[in-house]
């Protein structure tokens, strides 16, 4: 890395320690913050918290699993919109491009209102046998319709339109009152029912894929140069295609099997770490991951406090503070041609 690369990749694992070491001391709950931070240094420490069982399980069950979650789905958000930007050299482009979103909601809508599964199935189980249902459907529609790049992002607009009505009618049509609330709660997104299973297994995903796109950087900044070009330089096109597609589909459907749909992560910010990093990839990608932990933790933060007591589904407050900032973004775009 270059030193700015550096410099800007310790300066996002400063700023999100001090997110993460901050936002955890935030809730509705009375506890100090002295005390937050005895509890967490006496689990990390081996020897236990010392504090009462209830205020302990607040700070280690409740508050902290929910703000490492939001860090890790951020990363992992802002890293596939980044690299499907590139690989499908479509600014508009975002992890839920492919259908994965819609294709999740409709898997987790059918196990919580239909049934499916006996109540052997949970809701994440659900949502990621969707997105992957979603994610096949959309990779055999490119295929048959010629393969390429535009080819898919049509294919993703398709799946996504009739996952989506597909979701609304299962609703609408066999759920009550009370499930259906729920269910659009969490079509929202919503980290309330963070735990450290789901921290454990979105953050090996997000390592996994993050390793096989920093493996493949040279691969993405060949692709910018379109896929004709990037055959010239020695890439095979479509070996990398399937990887890296299936990579990001991969690792949406694990996280929107485990916070519901959470936009604009993926759409916003590689656009604007773009502008800090340029286009390399070996720089771009790791400090995008961490410039959406660190948006997503203080996302989470405001969502759970600004209408204190009641919660406010994180999609929801990404939509707000997204479509702002991507409307700047496409404005700086437009002064610079």
């Amino acid at each position: 890395m270059s030193g700015r690369a550096l410099l800007l990749t310790g300066g996002g694992l400063v700023a999100l320690a001090v997110s993460l070491a901050v936002a955890v001391t935030i809730g509705p709950a009375d506890i100090s913050t002295a005390d937050v931070w005895a509890s967490v240094a006496g689990h990390l420490g081996g020897g236990g918290s010392t504090l009462p069982p209830l205020r302990d399980g607040i700070v280690w069950n409740l508050r902290m699993p929910r703000t490492l979650l939001a860090a890790v789905c951020g990363a992992g958000l802002a890293l596939c919109g980044a690299v499907m930007q590139s690989l499908l050299r479509n600014p508009l482009a975002d992890p839920f491009v492919l259908g994965v979103s819609s294709g999740a909601s409709t898997g987790a809508v059918a196990v919580v209102v239909l049934g499916l599964g006996g109540g052997t199935v949970s809701l994440s189980a659900g949502a990621f046998a969707g997105a992957l249902l979603s994610f096949a459907l959309v990779m055999l529609l490119g295929h048959s319709l010629g393969g390429g790049m535009d080819r898919v992002v049509l294919s993703g607009v398709a799946a996504m339109q009739l996952f989506s009505a597909l979701t609304s009618f299962i609703v609408l049509t066999s759920a009550d009152a009370e499930t259906t609330r729920g269910v659009l709660f969490w079509l929202l997104g919503s980290l309330t029912g963070a735990d450290w299973g789901q921290v454990l297994l979105c953050a090996a995903a997000l390592g996994a894929v993050l390793a096989v796109c920093l493996a493949h950087a040279t691969t993405l900044d060949a692709f910018a140069f379109g896929e004709e070009a990037a055959a010239g330089l020695g890439v095979h096109v479509v070996r990398a295609r399937l990887v890296l597609l299936s990579a990001t589909a991969l690792l949406t459907a694990v996280l929107v099997a485990c916070t519901g749909a959470i936009g604009f992560v993926g759409l916003v910010l590689p656009h604007a770490v773009r502008a800090l990093t340029g286009s390399g990839h070996a720089r771009l990608l790791p400090v995008t991951a961490l410039a959406g932990a660190v948006f997503l933790v203080w996302v989470d933060t405001l969502a759970r406090t600004v209408v204190d007591p009641q919660e406010v589904p994180v999609g929801v407050v990404t939509s707000l503070i997204g479509v702002p900032a991507f409307v700047a973004v496409l404005y700086r775009g437009r002064r610079k041609t």
